[in-house]
């Protein structure tokens, strides 16, 4: 099959969507593999690394889409890349349609198969590709949250772990996946006072158990959530609906009533955000205020650490890259059920019903796609 793996065109997303490893795998499985010139120099792989594991390197962004079978890539194609899909190609990368109708419109109207990283799932519910850059993410978000509360980037001016004598910030996380434990373990290693929201008792439990009870957990709903941000330093929404739009858990009333130079994250925001308030930002331009409060929104995170990024990306999806090359789309899919969840649109078709329910679109099951020959 020809693999193609385009330059990423998003603000400051300098990761790739294959490493020269991963292009390494497929080239010895028979596959034709062509990066665009460039396109790892930002995660520190050059042209030539690619070429020496059997891969061509093709300037010529026209070209590379035009010929290829498979395209690889790391965020959803932004408006400029709308043109070069087109039927009988298969796109599997980060979609996020939930968030971006003009996205999941694009998809339909030109036919591509898509598949969405995002919302590939095993039996027992995990997110295999999702994961690893929601651990990153996780782990980042104290990090840029507590640079923020630095009073020269207009935060409170508080000291994550605080010092002896002092108390330490109060950091608030929303969510008890993936993203929310890293970030818990994150700002509890940096001595913050740490608490946990979920709506699921287990999780709750599970978190108590892995942090020896050093990690306060609270139950989820509405005027708790009101509760414990109105004394936060800094809150983190890690919130996950698989594939659907984010809750909006943090309404403008609730930052309203935080302290002045608080901070917020939104990992959610892929989603559309888990704060009230919450609109995409970018490495570039990263935050912005409400009342008196500081948002950190940019809807890729991982971006800012591309090369650990790439690498724990290419390691998630290269087994399922290796099935849709090896089989195409309508075997591999068929034959891999996690895989089939990730089939977004087809032919026209909206293969994921809570996109579906986001954008008041008609959806269908992937089953009912694979069926039709």
């Amino acid at each position: 099959m020809r693999i193609a793996v385009p330059r990423e065109v998003k603000d400051q997303e300098n990761r790739v969507a294959l490493t020269p490893s991963g292009a390494h795998h497929l080239v010895e499985h028979g596959h034709s593999v062509a990066v665009e010139s460039g396109a790892g120099t930002g995660s520190r792989f050059s042209d030539e690394e690619y070429r020496e594991v059997g891969a061509d390197v093709v300037a010529d962004v026209d070209r590379l889409w035009g010929e290829a079978e498979l395209v690889l890539k790391v965020k959803e194609p932004q408006a400029e890349e709308f043109r070069h899909l087109h039927e009988d190609l298969t796109l599997f990368t980060y979609l996020h349609l939930a968030a971006d109708k003009q996205l999941t419109e694009s998809l339909l109207d030109s036919g591509v198969n898509s598949l969405a990283y995002e919302t590939v799932q095993l039996p027992d519910r995990t997110l295999p590709l999702l994961a690893p850059m929601s651990e990153i993410a996780g782990r980042l978000a104290p990090t840029v949250g507590g640079y923020h509360l630095l009073s020269s980037e207009g935060g409170r001016g508080v000291l994550l772990g605080g010092v002896p004598g002092v108390a330490p910030a109060n950091v608030v996380i929303l969510g008890g996946g993936v993203a929310g434990r890293r970030a818990a373990e994150i700002a509890l290693g940096q001595r913050a006072h740490v608490t946990v929201l979920d709506i699921s008792l287990p999780t709750l439990r599970a978190i108590d158990q892995q942090f020896n009870g050093a990690v306060r957990t609270i139950a989820s709903s509405l005027m708790a959530v009101t509760e414990a941000v109105a004394t936060a330093d800094l809150v983190i929404g890690a919130v996950l609906v698989p594939g659907a739009a984010a809750p909006k858990l943090v309404t403008n009333d609730d930052v309203a009533a935080m302290r002045e130079g608080s901070v917020l994250v939104d990992i959610a925001i892929d989603q559309g955000g888990c704060f009230e308030d919450s609109r995409p930002t970018t490495h570039s331009d990263p935050t912005f205020r409400v009342h008196e409060s500081l948002f950190y929104c940019v809807g890729n995170m991982p971006g800012a650490v591309p090369r650990t990024s790439t690498s724990a990306l290419t390691n998630a999806t290269l087994p399922y890259v290796t099935e849709l090359a090896d089989k195409g789309w309508r075997m591999a899919c068929a034959g891999d059920p996690a895989l089939a969840q990730g089939l977004s649109t087809h032919a026209g078709i909206l293969t994921n019903r809570a996109v579906g329910q986001a954008h008041d679109l008609p959806a269908v099951e992937p089953e009912k796609v694979l069926r039709t020959p």
